[in-house]
C-alpha cells in the first residue's frame, strides 16, 4: 500500500494526520518543496518511527522543510530494507548519508607467497563478487583493506610484512622490533603457525558466495498479504505482491555492499522462507 498525507510540524492537524499513518513494516518518504525527497527511512513500525524524528532535536531542520510524508508499507521487515536502500541509491534524498551507492569495492584473497599464505586486496568486480568462494572483507578503499588488516595484525599479532604491508629488511619487520610480530619473517615461528591465525582472523569476514544454482524468491508474509523477493547472486531484482503490480525498481547488474548485508544473515542462517526458481 502507498499513500502521501500532508506533514507539517507547525499544522495544528498534525497529530490527527499521524494517526492515519501505519503501524506496519514499510518505507516512509519525507518530500518537502522541491523534486529530490528529504529523507527515506524504514521501519516496522511507520507511525512511531515518523513521530521519533518530530521528536528529534537534531532533526529540526528536516522536519521544518517536511510538507508531506509518503508511505509504501511492506508485509516484512526485509522487503522494507530492500526498498530502503534501493530508493536512497535512486533517488539521492537530502537528507540521507547512509546506505549511499559505492562505486567500486576490494576484497581481499587469499594467495600463494612462498611457502606461505598472505591477503592479497583485489578488485572486488573483478572477481565476481557474490560468486565465488574465498574472499574475505568488503571495502570502499585500498586505504580502509590496509587499515583493517593493521587492525587484525595488532590484533592477533601477525606480521606486517607477511600482510604485505610493509618490506622486510634482515632484521625482520618493524613489528618484530616492537615485539608486535612472533617472528614468522624471520624464522622466529613456523609459517603454518602464523598462516593459521591469520585464516582464523579473517573468518567473521568471509564473503559468502551465493549458495543456490539460480535465482531464489525470499517470501515474506503478512496475514493473507504475501510478497516475493527475486534475488540471486545477492543481487535485488524485485519484488512480487499479492495485493499490487509488482513494485518498480531497477535490477541491480552488479553486486551491491548494503543488498549483501541485508541478505546474509536470513539466508545464511536459515531464518528466511525461501523458494528456488
Amino acid at each position: 500500500m502507498t499513500f502521501s498525507l500532508p506533514l507539517n510540524p507547525k499544522a495544528t492537524g498534525n497529530a490527527d494526520t499521524l494517526t492515519q499513518l501505519p503501524r506496519s513494516s514499510g518505507v516512509y518518504i519525507f518530500k518537502g518543496a522541491g523534486t529530490l525527497p528529504l529523507y527515506i527511512g524504514k521501519s516496522v513500525d511507520i507511525r512511531s518511527r515518523v513521530m521519533s524524528h518530530m521528536r528529534a532535536e537534531d532533526e529540526v531542520e528536516m522536519m521544518s522543510q517536511t510538507m508531506h510524508v509518503e508511505c509504501i508499507e511492506t508485509a516484512g521487515e526485509i522487503g522494507a530494507l530492500l526498498l530502503e536502500s534501493h530508493l536512497i541509491k535512486s533517488l539521492n534524498p537530502i537528507f540521507n548519508v547512509r546506505l549511499r551507492r559505492l562505486r567500486s569495492l576490494c576484497t581481499l584473497q587469499i594467495v600463494k607467497q612462498g611457502e606461505g599464505w598472505m591477503p592479497a586486496i583485489v578488485n572486488g568486480k573483478d572477481l565476481g563478487l557474490g560468486k565465488v568462494d574465498g574472499l574475505y572483507g568488503l571495502f570502499g578503499s585500498v586505504h580502509a583493506a590496509q587499515s583493517k588488516l593493521r587492525e587484525l595484525a595488532d590484533q592477533h599479532r601477525l606480521c606486517l610484512g607477511l600482510l604485505g604491508l610493509e618490506k622486510i629488511s634482515k632484521r625482520g619487520c618493524f613489528g618484530l622490533q616492537v615485539k608486535t610480530c612472533l617472528g614468522a619473517c624471520v624464522g622466529h615461528e613456523e609459517r603454518p603457525d602464523h598462516d593459521e591465525r591469520l585464516l582464523n582472523a579473517l573468518t567473521d569476514m568471509k564473503v559468502h558466495a551465493w549458495p543456490f544454482e539460480g535465482a531464489i524468491e525470499l517470501v515474506e508474509q503478512s496475514g493473507d498479504w504475501i510478497q516475493r523477493h527475486r534475488i540471486q547472486d545477492w543481487r535485488y531484482l524485485g519484488t512480487t505482491c499479492s495485493k499490487s503490480s509488482a513494485l518498480k525498481v531497477s535490477v541491480q547488474q552488479s553486486f551491491d555492499l548494503d543488498t549483501y548485508k541485508i541478505l546474509v544473515k536470513p539466508i545464511m542462517l536459515g531464518n528466511a522462507q525461501i523458494e528456488t526458481v
